[in-house]
């Protein structure tokens, strides 16, 4: 803030032409107070003020590039006055660097004429790109002293990467500068219209979509409610899941489209429990033959309940396939190895991580350091090791948040549960030669007594 008013204050503004710097402070005030968000759950958005912050770079220079961006504390928003100030300052100091390296590269303050062209394109774009740096710096500047960013401890869960797109996107507005300016002297106030009509159609547009994704986010989350509501020792567990799949997805480099998709097959991969009976779901003891066949069976029902769900796409393979094993032992189809959907994979590592690190009603939940472990001993065999070792980039950069203890009806939680758990482990051990890892969704599958030895408590099936 003190810096920004310094520089307005020192000027110089001999030679400003105050007019163009009163109109286009105006059209800025207007272009940024209608922001569009750009993406789901990111609280940011870009606006046309930076096509017009970027034109008064060449048309009013550094000073009153400086005092336009200054303007946006009047921008029509509901913003405290800490935040209007800090965005106000921002605008201001990225212009003015933008402004002072446009001149220091060739650039010439005023309309440019057509004789300008092409020597004023790089000043330009070397502009767009100061700009840009100079406001990203101050927003880090400003998440590291809010702590949203911690370079030691526990890892943030601040994504950059959303915030990256909003200033990627932003650029291209700010690349409209030039055209605003090539044709002020032309149609004047007219001229940001003529440039930015076109995209203010496009982000209505775009909007529409926004809402659009919004409301199947809404659907999908009042089915994993459903399914919860059935399952109460799994509270939560779509959720997490989503997004448990959703770092693996995007530590895998995924295009973002694929990412919401498989976001979307872990927020639904339970669903076909709502066909389980509820007696089942929540039994603590011995399951029988016929109760292990019907859980067997919610993958293949899940995808039967959503299949004509046409924008889930890719997430029903993962649905439909989460529960298949690298190995060929898995269901519903015993495929093997890269046989399994790429999604169907990525859902796998995900689905049993969270359950590893869940406290249910037959045992503790698991740290996240021993959850690794074990994926990590059942990669190659359950899982792909490739989605495994992305997950543990993901959670060793991002963290992981386990999920509250909630006391279920009549559940026992501690270390009479723990033995009461630990005694079946140890009877079905001794009685068959094999003991039973927990699967994901809180039955068991059948394992190697060494593997279930790391597996304290597992769940008789």
């Amino acid at each position: 803030m003190v810096s920004a008013v310094t520089v307005m204050l020192i000027g110089p503004y001999a030679g400003l032409d105050l007019r163009t710097l009163a109109l286009i402070a105006i059209l800025f005030v207007v272009a940024e107070s209608i922001s569009t968000a750009v993406l789901t759950g990111v609280k940011a958005g870009i606006s046309p003020s930076s096509a017009v912050s970027l034109a008064a770079v060449v048309l009013v220079g550094p000073v009153g590039a400086a005092v336009v961006g200054f303007a946006s504390c009047l921008s029509i928003r509901r913003q405290n006055l800490v935040k209007r100030v800090f965005n106000g300052a921002q605008f201001a100091l990225a212009a003015y660097a933008a402004g002072h390296v446009y001149l220091l590269l060739g650039g010439t303050v005023g309309e440019p004429a057509r004789e300008d062209f092409p020597a004023i394109v790089f000043p330009y774009v070397a502009a767009v790109l100061t700009h840009s740096l100079v406001n990203s710096v101050l927003i880090a500047v400003l998440m590291w002293t809010l702590g949203a960013v911690r370079s030691d401890g526990p890892r943030s869960r601040f994504h950059w990467r959303p915030l990256v797109a909003v200033e990627l996107s932003s650029m291209g507005y700010q690349m409209l500068g030039l055209a605003i300016a090539a044709v002020w002297g032309g149609v004047g106030l007219v001229a940001p219209l003529l440039v930015l009509l076109p995209l203010f159609i496009a982000r209505w547009t775009f909007a529409q979509q926004l809402n659009e994704t919004r409301a199947h986010e809404a659907t999908l989350a009042t089915l994993c409610q459903a399914v919860e509501t059935k399952d109460y020792y799994t509270r939560g567990h779509c959720m997490r899941v989503a997004e448990a799949a959703a770092m693996i997805a995007r530590e895998l480099g995924m295009p973002a489209e694929r990412v919401q998709k498989i976001r979307y097959a872990g927020m639904l991969h339970d669903i076909g429990k709502l066909g389980v009976p509820t007696k089942v779901l929540q039994k603590t003891g011995r399951l029988t033959d016929e109760e292990y066949a019907a859980i067997k069976l919610h993958p293949t029902r899940g995808y039967e309940i959503v299949r004509e769900i046409s924008f889930l796409d890719e997430a029903l393979a993962g649905i439909r396939h989460h529960h298949e094993r690298l190995d060929g032992r898995g269901y519903p189809m015993g495929l093997v190895g890269m046989e399994i959907p790429e999604s169907a994979r990525v859902i796998s590592v995900a689905d049993v991580f969270d359950c590893l690190t869940s406290t249910r009603s037959y045992r503790q939940a698991w740290s996240v350091e021993d959850a690794i472990a074990e994926l990590r001993a059942c990669a190659g065999t359950q899982f792909d090791p490739r989605m495994v070792e992305a997950l543990v980039r993901a959670v060793e950069r991002e963290g992981w948040e386990t999920p509250d203890i909630v006391e279920p009806p009549g559940g026992c939680y501690g270390s009479e549960a723990a033995e009461e758990s630990a005694a079946r482990a140890a009877a079905s051990a001794e009685g068959a030669g094999e003991a039973e890892l927990p699967a994901a969704d809180g039955h068991a599958e059948q394992e190697p007594a060494a593997s279930a030895e790391a597996v304290p408590g597992g769940r008789d099936r």
